[in-house]
């Protein structure tokens, strides 16, 4: 094993701070800004992050053997073959860093993130497949090779020394990178959906369908595995343990390659993200080819999608549209047509985020949700505020679906959760009190004065199966009395007070010579 010494000299020895990083990520973005939209420079700077993490983590590992072995170089390299990956000494940041001022950077950063794929078998297989450096969109050669030096430059900067000696734990460059995905999430208008749900959701979410130690969870429309990732935490900081396992499936190449680093960084080693379109092709099957089953399944998946496969599902070979086929342009009950067929039939659980019209649409969605609701799966129809989510100004819904309801608990909880939240400037969000008073809310079923009502299937029935909101959970709110005296009062004295401005504007006028 060669140690890569070709390193920034100056190297810090103090702690980093998660802000110190996050800033100088942030400013690392300035090498595209002006140039591509951030759309496109995010998996070059997310992808750079992956390799300079690695990088730094493969030699302060290596430097510490170093110390503890000097003498004894073939037990350094058995102690290296422990690691959680492998990184050849050509693909390290430090080597294309040494580098930079060569022509032909993209092609070097190409070569090193396959020579990586190659390295590490299936753990990091094709996780860059859909991902170049060596591409046109950053400009003509010159450019190109210009731009891609000032990024090597960029994370070369004593703040992005990502050691974990310097830095500490996995969670501070997990807290990075999700940082960044955030951010590219907020400036990345329509497209920033496909991949990050906004934490204060992805929390609310997890609290409600309640991960337990050994759940396996799903996410078919994963993204950026964000509310994946935060089941697992759940799990994690409730019971101490990391006894579960997260499944998740992503049809947009270079999303999934986001899912995938994330998952590495935030050291979730028991996972299974495929790459493929879920209604077309669910690719998270059982040993007998039959959808595979799972104790939780969550999803944020792209609202009211267009093309989402109509023309197939008839002859679904997995039986997913029995309750009824979905509009050919809204593709929200495909999704949980999915879902719920994918949930175990006796512990499983279902939260799904979606735009209100799934509520109360007629025509096929209406058949499909009368036999979810008599089929007695719906548990709670959660409204939330608007501007929540990224690339829409919509509000949405949760809903919550469980197949361990019995005959003797036939009610749907609904709650109005619409008018509590903090309101930003473009972006809305949840705070901890709004998440908790949704979640205790669910879990004792009360019924709240303009908040929360638990509504009985006779109820639902009578209303034609329609969920809007407003239909079970009063809001209104009666306006104050006008006391019509008062407001004659208050006119006459402005009359007045307007009849005094009228003269003195008269007299000034005189003054100036402006007279009658």
């Amino acid at each position: 094993m060669n140690d890569v010494t070709n390193k920034p000299d100056s190297l810090p020895q103090a702690a980093i701070s998660q802000d110190a990083i996050n800033k100088a990520l942030w400013n690392a973005c300035d090498t595209f800004r002006g140039t591509i939209s951030a759309d496109t420079y995010k998996d070059f700077i997310l992808t750079m992050l992956f390799l300079k993490y690695i990088s730094d983590v493969w030699q302060d590992h290596y430097e510490l053997y170093q110390k503890e072995h000097g003498d004894e170089p073939e037990l350094i390299t058995e102690l290296m073959k422990a690691e959680r990956f492998v990184l050849p000494p050509t693909a390290s940041f430090y080597s294309l860093y040494q580098r930079r001022h060569e022509a032909g950077n993209g092609e070097r950063i190409d070569q090193a993130l396959h020579a990586i794929e190659e390295s590490n078998g299936t753990k990091l297989k094709n996780v860059f497949q859909d991902i170049s450096f060596n591409t046109d969109k950053l400009g003509e050669e010159k450019q190109k090779n210009d731009t891609l030096r000032h990024l090597l430059e960029d994370f070369a900067k004593p703040e992005l020394n990502l050691r974990p000696s310097l830095v500490g734990g996995l969670d501070v460059i997990g807290n990075a990178y999700e940082y960044l995905i955030k951010n590219f999430a907020a400036s990345g208008g329509q497209k920033a959906g496909e991949f990050y749900t906004p934490p204060e959701v992805s929390d609310l979410i997890a609290e409600l369908v309640d991960p337990k130690e050994g759940d396996e969870a799903c996410d078919p429309a994963c993204g950026s595995a964000s509310l994946l990732m935060k089941l697992g935490r759940n799990i994690r900081e409730k019971f101490g343990s990391k006894k579960y396992a997260l499944y998740g499936q992503e049809a947009i190449g270079s999303t999934w390659s986001l899912a995938k680093m994330n998952m590495f960084l935030h050291s979730e080693d028991n996972h299974k993200i495929e790459w493929g379109d879920t209604i077309r092709n669910p690719k998270l099957l059982d040993a007998d080819g039959n959808l595979k089953l799972f104790d939780i399944v969550v999803a944020n998946p792209p609202f009211s999608l267009d093309k989402w496969g109509h023309d197939d599902a008839e002859h679904d070979k997995y039986g997913r549209f029995r309750r009824g086929i979905p509009p050919k342009t809204k593709g929200d009950y495909a999704f949980i047509s999915h879902m719920i067929e994918t949930l175990k039939p006796k512990s499983g659980r279902m939260g799904v985020v979606v735009p209100h019209g799934v509520l109360f649409r007629g025509s096929s969605e209406l058949i499909i949700r009368t036999k979810l609701i008599d089929e007695n799966l719906l548990d709670a129809v959660i409204g939330l505020p608007e501007k929540l989510f990224y690339g829409t100004g919509i509000p949405a819904a949760i809903l919550i679906f469980r197949k361990d309801r019995t005959a003797a608990n036939t009610d749907v909880l609904f709650i109005d959760a619409s008018r509590e939240f903090k309101a930003g400037k473009n972006q809305n969000l949840l705070t901890q009190e709004n998440i908790e008073k949704i979640v205790a809310t669910y879990r004792s079923r009360e019924a709240l004065d303009k908040y929360s009502y638990l509504a009985s299937l006779k109820e639902i029935q009578e209303n034609d199966y329609n969920l809007n909101i407003p239909r079970y959970v009063d809001t209104f709110e009666e306006e104050e009395e006008i006391d019509l005296m008062v407001v004659r009062k208050e006119r006459e004295q402005l009359k007045a007070q307007l009849a005094d401005l009228e003269v003195e504007m008269a007299k000034y006028l005189e003054e100036l010579g402006y007279g009658a």
